[in-house]
């Protein structure tokens, strides 16, 4: 073949394509485990830093099989719900199994279309529940996402934490790398009263009364408005389910003192949910 001809290049350069197409799939399918093990244990990092099991920082040094670990020696149940905040399936906890929904961007048009499968991560903290939710929306440059931890009976934020795809340094990136920003959710809660607009993340400062509204970040107005309204899309979609943990709690109380407290248990609320389970114990041995 004469090698100076255009067959020969054509020829040639086709060649050269069709193979580094072919190494470049053979190791992008190679590394494509190792890739997935590391955004499951990213994840999983976001979830438990939010739970109040260890900071991003440390869980970061562990290793994901360490982080997996303590995800499944630590996580009570994890299951899927529907717009109704009904449940529709369990997710696999064991360590050699683990299944997230860490979809995010989907579930996020999933809501917009009013069907969508959200999931709730259930730890075991120190003898108390902790629920573990996600949150998705679009900051300044790209997408934001984060995870916020509420208590037993999900009338309480106890922790959150936010990551994003590529908002400014110094300014909206602040979301993930200000520890003062997260502390704020602490402590909040969602206003059911206004599903519409259940949290809210102020500019020039939120009242301090207000359980419901945290400060914005300075310099960050776009990627803070982002998180608003990511914050309020998603709490609005789990609206259903908090309700009714927070209903269940409070059936649980009265169902308590309407059974009698002679032994005094409704004056110490851990008490009386002590002496209302052994109550039905008994009944049902």
């Amino acid at each position: 073949m004469n090698t100076n001809s255009n067959v020969y290049t054509i020829v040639y350069t086709t060649l050269i394509v069709v193979v580094a197409a072919a190494i470049l799939s053979i190791a992008a399918m190679a590394l494509k485990p190792k890739q997935q093990a590391n955004i499951k244990a990213e994840t999983i990092s976001q979830m438990l830093t939010a739970a109040g099991f260890s900071s991003k920082e440390d869980l970061g040094k562990l290793g994901n099989d360490k982080v997996l670990e303590m995800y499944s020696e630590n996580i009570k149940t994890a299951f899927l719900i529907d717009a109704q905040g009904n449940k529709t399936g369990e997710l696999e906890t064991e360590v050699t199994g683990i299944e997230l929904q860490d979809n995010l961007k989907l579930e996020n048009k999933n809501i917009a279309s009013g069907n969508p499968s959200l999931p709730v991560y259930v730890f075991e903290k120190d003898g108390e529940d902790i629920n573990v939710i996600p949150c998705y929306g679009a900051g300044l440059w790209g997408p934001i996402w984060g995870y916020i931890a509420f208590n037993a009976d999900c009338s309480e934020i106890v922790g959150a934490y936010f990551d994003h795809e590529s908002e400014t340094p110094g300014l909206g990136a602040k979301i993930k790398d200000e520890a003062w920003f997260r502390e704020q959710f602490k402590g909040k809660a969602v206003d059911f009263a206004h599903p519409d607009n259940p949290f809210g993340i102020i500019k020039g400062g939120a009242p301090k009364e207000d359980r419901s509204k945290i400060d914005a970040i300075t310099g960050a107005t776009m990627t803070c408005n982002g998180l608003d309204a990511a914050l309020d899309t998603w709490f609005k979609a789990y609206m259903p389910f908090l309700e009714k943990k927070a209903a269940a709690a409070a059936e649980d109380d009265d169902c308590c003192c309407e059974e009698g407290c002679e032994d005094g248990c409704c004056e110490d609320g851990e008490g009386h949910q002590h002496e209302h389970h052994h109550h039905h114990n008994h009944q049902e041995g």
